[in-house]
């Protein structure tokens, strides 16, 4: 019998984005753009590319612009077309109608009090989880990150977490699998560990803000108290099922930045810019002269 299809999309930002600040004072730090698209867009695009057709983003005050970016602004589209500029750049900009959701945690009580948030519009269905923050990218002629987790869900079911390899030294950073057997791409999850002292760490293997989670989960938030840093962890919660469903991580083939912090931001641009066939050449003399 063949898993259900991931059909929904839960995107927890209600954060203050206070790293970039004064920048994100007014402007919501998912819509600060890399290069020409903000970063919550390269998160739909790959939610899209996947097959995901309802994407629920989960806000707090004064986010409501993203939302509104994925709304139709009939004011600019008609100016456009009256100068007769190209429409089609807005194209990744429309959503159709119902497909986008907005729900408030009024409360920055933290990831997994964020993800319950979503529990009325996700239901009794498998969802996927895309943190913004971290801006994956698919190698040339490649797939997406969620792509590549949900040709996996689709052999194996239960619940994915996407992970990448990193050196040990760095491990203390990040939420950890313990791993178990692999094949391919495909772990099998033992346990997770937040930041573990290196030589404590069961594996290199880091988790990458993108999941795949039964409806479950929401379950077990609605009973979970505080964790790490006084707040609700999604880790807890996925560790409190490990052993009860099927649960797997899939090794990202691609890159990933950490557009969480300044220089990962940087990184992002830089690198996404010298892939841009359209501006690549300008910026690598750009760059090479800076570094003069």
């Amino acid at each position: 019998m063949s898993p259900k299809p991931i059909r929904k999309a839960v995107f927890p930002v209600a954060g203050l984005g206070t790293r970039f600040l004064p920048a994100t004072k007014v402007v919501p730090k998912e819509l600060l753009p890399v290069v020409d698209r903000p970063l919550i867009q390269y998160a739909v695009d790959e939610a899209r590319e996947a097959g995901i057709e309802q994407m629920i983003f989960v806000t707090g005050r004064g986010k409501s612009g993203i939302v509104e970016h994925f709304d139709i602004a009939f004011e600019l589209e008609q100016t456009m077309s009256e100068r007769g500029k190209d429409l089609s750049v807005l194209e990744c900009t429309r959503a159709t109608p119902g497909d986008v959701i907005a729900v408030r945690q009024q409360v920055p009580l933290g990831l997994g009090h964020a993800i319950w948030c979503a529990r009325a519009i996700v239901g009794d269905e498998p969802f996927a989880i895309f943190l913004p923050d971290e801006l994956m990218v698919a190698r040339e002629g490649g797939s997406g990150c969620m792509k590549q987790m949900v040709e996996a869900y689709n052999d194996v079911g239960g619940n994915l977490i996407s992970v990448l390899e990193v050196p040990m030294a760095q491990v203390s950073s990040y939420g950890v699998i313990d791993p178990g057997a692999s094949h391919g791409a495909l772990t099998e999850v033992k346990g997770l560990v937040e930041k573990p002292p290196v030589a404590e760490a069961p594996s290199n293997k880091i988790v990458s803000g993108r999941y795949i989670l039964q409806p479950e989960v929401m379950r077990v938030l609605e009973h979970q108290g505080k964790g790490a840093g006084g707040e609700i962890q999604l880790t807890d919660a996925m560790a409190k099922m490990i052993g009860q469903q099927p649960f797997h991580a899939v090794t990202f083939d691609g890159a990933r930045y950490d557009c969480g912090s300044k220089v990962g931001f940087v990184e992002a641009t830089l690198a996404i810019a010298l892939a841009r066939p359209d501006m690549g050449d300008a910026v690598r003399a750009i760059a090479l002269d800076l570094l003069k």
